[in-house]
């Protein structure tokens, strides 16, 4: 968790880079992700270092080589611990004219620090505010890999808070609650294929942290977990290099995040390669059939991204690999031939598991669409037998523009650190959809459809023809119960109406025959 404090700090250093002329929220996480960058590589070499004092033998790896670069500047002077204590011009010349060249230079190497760093430029145009934000950034504590990692989560948060480029954030309790439901182990490998911040393969590499410590005294577990693990993909630069560093301040060294367009390029190299898929592709478009793999189109023939990235993920996992994605509400009961084919694969050809329904407000302000999470498992085989669906309507945060927290912090997210109380539930379903989740082969299976979460025979699914996947298809509503008289006294009941009514009706022809022994005769019209 980050204190107030260093919460404080970063945001002065967001307020130092508005007030300084950089205005775009992904520029400021960009080139604050360059700084870190720098500062890491001189923590490294630092690192390296210090053990080679202590065990009195040369240097193993030198990140910062001796000597000079072509400009004629030492190499030592562009460490970050060097420059940051010299004056603002100075230190921008530094930087930009040799810091950046040197991480170019890094990226053609093929480093994984400075694969991401080939078209780095500093976007900084006043070196009083560069030499603020080195002083602030020197000042926040990085020594611990969760302040860390909560820091840069906590700078991401206002890539969002700011309103633009936030389609690149899925909500992290959403993240978390899709990794806890699928569990990841030591050995799997895992995959994004539309990565943007890499929020997925830090939760997995959070997950298992906290549930598998016991990999990292184990070598082979050790060595997988940081360097052949986690796998992410995107096609937007900047993207990549936030990934990359956010990966790295979660303690990760070597993940693979690379540049790949994941629907044009084919992926017979990878085919089969993933034990683990967590995603939420981008679904709002169409490509033309000439730009989309020729693999992809084998599995389903369309132009819609969403239908093309679930025929990605099929395609990518290994037999048994188990896949969570977000899919806009139109794949599950979308009436075209594609959308049909492929509901129709993942319940008779693989398995299909579950269908969590998600708030339409989830997604704001960015997007008021409706989605869900499909939850599947690639076996080329079959094997659905019954499909799980749970109706989340709350996630613990407003669902109007503003998405305020409406519990407590430590009551929100899907393993909250207080349990909640059967009102605040209301508030927070996503516990409950865990709960329930692990209980899906014994208690769930017999709650009723009108319950908040129900599972459906596959025989149930194919009777609809269409393979229809959307939750109000087979949830049914919960009548109130009337409580009826018994049949004798509702007789004995009429049968007082009936009488009082024929009472009425003698008084009401006494009356009448009254009134006309009292009318007065008139003359016949002439």
């Amino acid at each position: 968790m980050l204190t107030g404090e260093i919460r404080n700090q970063v945001d002065q250093i967001w307020n130092a880079f508005w007030s300084g002329g950089v205005s775009n929220p992904l520029s400021v996480i960009e080139q604050i992700t360059y700084l870190l960058f720098i500062k890491r590589l001189d923590d490294l070499h630092t690192l390296e270092e210090n053990k080679a004092q202590m065990l009195g033998r040369p240097m193993e790896r030198r990140i910062f080589p001796e000597g000079q670069d072509d400009k004629g500047c030492a190499y030592e002077a562009m460490r970050w611990s060097r420059f940051k204590h010299v004056e603002s011009r100075e230190m921008m010349d530094v930087i930009a004219d040799h810091v950046f060249p040197f991480l170019r230079t890094l990226g053609e190497e093929g480093s994984s620090y400075g694969r991401h760093m080939r078209d780095a430029r500093l976007g900084f145009s006043n070196p009083a505010l560069l030499a603020k934000a080195v002083e602030m950034l020197d000042k926040v504590p990085m020594d611990d890999r969760d302040t860390k990692g909560d820091l840069y989560e906590y700078m991401l948060g206002k890539i969002a808070s700011a309103g633009q480029n936030g389609q690149f954030r899925t909500p992290r309790h959403i993240i978390q609650l899709m990794v806890e439901m699928v569990a990841p182990t030591p050995d799997d490998v895992m995959c994004d294929p539309a990565a943007g911040t890499c929020g997925f393969p830090v939760a997995v590499g959070e997950y298992l942290r906290d549930q598998h410590p016991g990999l990292f005294r184990n070598e082979r577990q050790r060595r997988h977990f940081h360097e052949k693990l986690f796998h992410a993909f995107d096609f937007d630069g900047t993207m990549l290099r936030i990934g990359a560093m956010n990966m790295i301040l979660h303690g990760v060294e070597n993940a693979d995040v690379t540049y790949r367009d994941s629907l044009a390029q084919d992926h017979a190299a990878d085919a089969g390669t993933y034990s683990l898929v967590l995603a939420n592709p981008p679904f709002a478009g169409s490509l033309d059939y000439e730009s989309t793999a020729k693999d992809l189109q084998k599995i389903v023939k369309t132009k819609k991204t969403e239908l093309l990235f679930l025929a990605l993920f099929l395609r990518l996992l290994k037999t048994g690999g188990r896949a969570a994605v977000i899919v806009p509400d139109g794949v599950l009961f979308g009436s075209s031939k594609a959308h049909q084919a492929l509901r129709r694969m993942l319940v008779e050809d693989h398995k299909l598991d579950a269908v969590v329904k998600l708030p339409s407000g989830v997604f704001r302000p960015y997007a008021g669409v409706s989605t869900a999470i499909l939850f599947f498992t690639k076996t080329g085989v079959g094997g659905t037998d019954r499909v799980w669906f749970y109706d989340v309507q709350a996630d613990g945060y407003s669902l109007d523009d503003k998405r305020t927290e409406l519990l407590p912090r430590e009551k929100l997210g899907p393993v909250p650190r207080q349990a909640l109380t059967e009102e605040e539930h209301g508030k927070n379903n996503l516990p409950d959809v865990l709960e329930r989740w692990q209980k899906r082969e014994g208690s769930e299976q017999r709650r009723p459809r009108t319950a908040q979460s129900f599972c459906v025979p596959k025989a149930d699914i194919a009777a609809t023809k269409s393979y229809d996947l959307s939750l109000n298809r087979y949830k049914e509503v919960e009548h109130e119960q009337v409580e009826h008289d018994a049949p004798a006294d509702i007789i004995r009941e009429l049968r007082e109406i009936e009488g009082e009514i024929a009472q009425g009706l003698t008084r009401l022809e006494d009356m009448l025959g009254s009134s006309d022994s009292h009318r007065p005769e008139t003359e016949p019209c002439t």
